[in-house]
């Protein structure tokens, strides 16, 4: 008499499972088959409560799950420690695991309905070395693994950005992909280029069905970023950001803008000079050392907050704006108290400063922190002080000086002890420095406004000489103050 088919026993028992897997071309042992079983009671127990998956019909579940989680593990040699990243109710971990018991094993699963399904299932069947991952896994994750398996969880990029902290060197990325994945491969392979290799792209139909899988494997060339960090003497965390998508590369972009750094609260630092100077005098405001793909790991005296960032070279040319194709640095911004009339003038030097071109603004804050200005009021009118070029024009100044926000240009009660520059003002050498005073200068094109011209120092010009910069005329002014007068150095405790 022939042996029935296992799609004519289709009644839920062992027989009729293991019957499925041996026309699969898998011979289950009585345990494995016993745990396999098991574990299958637990899905059907606990799914309509859990929704563990929407597939219901036992002859699927045996071959569109259970099958379709073993064949990995007969096409290529399984690498261990393996993570199952994303293994939702566990596959094709708990499979995997029941059919290759030398296996160690990490399933990885953030939502915490499935972990306390995974905790308690592995408990149940005695599996040993299997860890619970109960949280999403990113690139600062660092326990080290020889190889990640996923099932249909996410595009391949995004999985091999995740997994940067924790796959090792020659370790295995297993995709287990539709059969339309070409674009999402291309895409993997170019934007990992130097730090993955496919190594495997095979084709294949699950037994007994008409679907249609690819198994796409990944071989890693680069080190862990741990590695990297130990081996240069450094501490702190690493990450990895490949997509334009990435939430921290979307705060740093912006950060290139007045409106960006406001809301973030960080600025971006470039220039070898300049990005060395604020991680020795500055280093408290620090977050994040940012480079190229295979760029230098931070100095070894960073501090141990500070976060690496390594960027895709299209998304670091982004925020390089300089074009330096050096490590940048994102740094907090520090606090800017405001000003008003009634704080009135400490002794000293007080600038004010409109200027609304972010270089002249940098400009005069590297001048003012020359000749030891006593404070700086940033007008409403002004452009932002950490805006990457007034950053870059300051020369690292911006965070020495004591800086406060202050009205608007034209709000400025005409009480107060300024020094305005104008040309329509008195020659600047017959001007007498007060010990406490402001100095303003005007608008870039339009100077300032008529009730501080005819009170104002002039600066002498070449006839036929329009008018100076607004930055120079302001470092002439402060040259001229410094010179006549002993003024008090600009204070090396800025606010922090």
């Amino acid at each position: 008499m022939p042996r029935q088919s296992a799609k004519a026993s289709a009644t839920p028992s062992p027989k009729a499972m293991a019957a499925i897997l041996e026309e699969s071309g898998i011979r289950p042992t009585a345990a494995q088959l016993e745990r396999l079983w098991t574990y299958h009671q637990w899905l059907r127990k606990h799914n309509e409560e859990l929704n563990l998956t929407r597939i219901h019909n036992f002859e699927n579940m045996v071959r569109k799950l259970y099958v379709d989680s073993l064949l990995p593990g007969i096409m290529i040699p399984l690498p261990s420690p393996l993570m199952d990243l994303g293994t939702g109710p566990g596959m094709p971990g708990i499979p995997l695991k029941i059919f290759h018991p030398h296996l160690h094993l990490v399933l990885a699963e953030s939502r915490q309905h499935r972990v306390r399904f995974l905790e308690s299932v592995c408990e149940a069947l005695g599996l040993e070395q299997v860890v619970v991952e109960g949280r999403r896994i990113g690139p600062h994750y660092d326990r080290a693994v020889h190889g990640v398996i996923t099932r249909a969880v996410e595009p391949m990029a995004e999985t091999l950005e995740r997994i940067e902290g924790c796959l090792e060197k020659g370790g295995r990325v297993i995709f287990m992909k539709g059969p339309q994945c070409d674009e999402e491969l291309e895409r993997a392979v170019r934007l990992f280029a130097g730090r993955y290799a496919v190594v495997e792209d095979r084709a294949y139909v699950i037994p007994g069905t008409p679907h249609r899988r690819r198994l796409v494997v990944f071989v890693r060339e680069s080190e862990r970023p741990a590695v990297v960090r130990q081996r240069a003497g450094v501490g702190g965390r690493h990450k990895v950001l490949a997509s334009r998508e990435n939430a921290e590369f979307k705060r740093l972009f912006r950060a290139l803008t007045p409106k960006g750094i406001k809301k973030e609260g960080v600025c971006l630092v470039s220039g070898s000079k300049l990005v060395a100077d604020v991680l020795r005098s500055r280093s408290d405001l620090v977050q994040a050392w940012i480079t190229v793909q295979g760029g230098p790991p931070p100095p070894p005296a960073s501090p141990e907050s500070v976060v690496w960032l390594e960027l895709d070279k299209a998304l670091f040319e982004v925020l390089d704006v300089f074009g330096t194709g050096r490590p940048l640095l994102c740094v907090r911004v520090p606090p800017c108290p405001p000003w008003s009339p009634e704080d009135g003038l400490e002794p000293g030097c007080t600038l004010f400063v409109p200027f609304q071109d972010p270089e002249n603004v940098g400009a005069v804050l590297r001048t003012a922190a020359a000749f030891g200005v006593t404070a700086v009021v940033l007008l409403k009118e002004a452009a932002h002080p950490f805006h990457p070029k007034a950053v870059r024009a300051s020369a690292g100044a911006v965070f020495r000086l004591r800086l406060r926000l202050g009205p608007s240009l034209h709000d400025l009660p005409a009480t107060l002890p300024l020094v305005a520059l104008s040309q329509d003002g008195r020659p600047l050498e017959e001007v007498v420095f007060p010990d406490s005073f402001g100095l303003l200068a005007g608008l870039e094109g339009l100077g300032v406004p008529a009730i501080w011209r005819k009170k104002a120092a002039a600066i002498p010009m070449a006839p036929g000489t329009e008018s100076l910069n607004a930055a120079t005329a302001t470092a002439v002014a402060l040259y001229e103050w410094r010179r006549r007068t002993t003024a008090p150095k600009a204070s090396s405790e800025p606010a922090r």
